[in-house]
């Protein structure tokens, strides 16, 4: 049996056997580097689709953010929105010394405040806008509340204005009752007052010439008269209360002037027709209820008296109450 091996010659002749390993080499070297330019290519656009779908995943997530930011804006505008119709509703109600809705104002606004807060964060975690939804629950509760309690104060205020209402009405009825009464007091007293008001009668007024002896002698020579003697009778009334009673005694000159001299106690007093008028002397009277008494006293003033009429009226409560007068003469040649 023969065998054939083929050995490489001398003779400068080129191998057969080692070119087939050099182009199985080049073969897998292009073979790994395509695969792995294919993995490459792989992993960028698993990558870039892997960014993508983050990207998209963020932009959802912030659209949903966006989204319920804007859902919890609308309700807490409509939460303040009807807490402001609230206290708008209720403004001419005097509660701000009320101290439950005082603190329950406070209490609002501090949730109000806290919540706008979150929303107004541009980076607000869930979390944040959970607590933001859960602060509005509790606001809208507390509105709620706040109303309940409004309306209760209104409806206290209601039944206290009524009972102010009846107060008044009663108050004014027993005024009026009162106005009544005292109109009936008064014209009862009035009257009796007027009825009480003494009577003078019978007036008697004479000159009284004094002697140098002390005698006195009546006159009615102007001259010679030194003072007036004035008498009249005071009527009895059994409706005037026994006690002191001042009469003005007013004297008019001939000449229609009132005879009035302060030194010698004339003074001023009031009519009922609220007229001011000159009295020129006062006389006070012990007066006894229906009783018939006499008053007498004399005026003697520091001048002359003249010719003519002097007219004497008494005045008693404002009234005038009687008058007389007394003639002067001019004397003859041997009076």
């Amino acid at each position: 049996m023969s065998t054939f091996e083929n050995f490489p010659t001398t003779e400068g002749t080129t191998p057969v056997v080692a070119e087939p390993k050099k182009k199985g080499f080049r073969t897998a070297l292009t073979a790994i580097l395509v695969v792995a330019l294919l993995g490459t290519w792989g992993y960028i656009i698993w990558d870039k689709n892997k960014t993508s779908e983050t990207i998209q995943e963020k932009t959802t997530q912030l659209t949903a953010a966006s989204t319920e930011k804007d859902e919890l804006r609308k309700e807490l505008d409509d939460a303040t929105m009807r807490y402001d119709m609230i206290k708008t509703s209720s403004s001419n109600m005097e509660h701000s010394k009320d101290s439950v809705i005082t603190k329950r104002d406070k209490e609002i606004a501090d949730k109000q405040a806290k919540i706008q807060s979150i929303l107004a964060n541009g980076n607000a975690t869930k979390a944040q806008l959970a607590e933001a939804r859960s602060m509005i629950a509790s606001l809208n509760t507390n509105i709620a509340d706040y109303k309940t309690q409004i309306e209760t104060l209104q409806g206290e205020k209601l039944v206290l204005t009524q009972q102010k209402e009846e107060v008044t009405q009663q108050r004014d009825m027993v005024q009026k009752n009162f106005d009544s009464a005292t109109t009936v007091i008064k014209d009862k007293d009035n009257t009796i007052d007027i009825a009480s008001t003494l009577h003078a009668s019978n007036f008697s007024i004479i000159g009284i010439n004094e002697k140098s002896n002390g005698k006195e002698k009546i006159t009615t020579t102007a001259k010679r008269v030194d003072k007036l003697r004035i008498a009249f009778d005071i009527d009895e009334n059994r409706v005037t209360p026994s006690g002191t009673k001042d009469l003005y005694v007013s004297i008019t000159a001939p000449d229609g002037t009132p005879v009035a001299v302060e030194a010698l106690g004339s003074g001023k007093f009031n009519t009922r027709e609220g007229q001011e008028k000159l009295y020129t002397q006062k006389v006070n009277v012990d007066y006894t209820q229906g009783q018939h008494q006499t008053v007498s006293f004399d005026w003697k003033q520091n001048s002359k008296f003249e010719t003519g009429d002097y007219k004497i009226e008494i005045y008693q409560n404002g009234f005038k109450i009687g008058e007389g007068v007394r003639t002067l003469k001019k004397g003859g040649l041997f009076s």
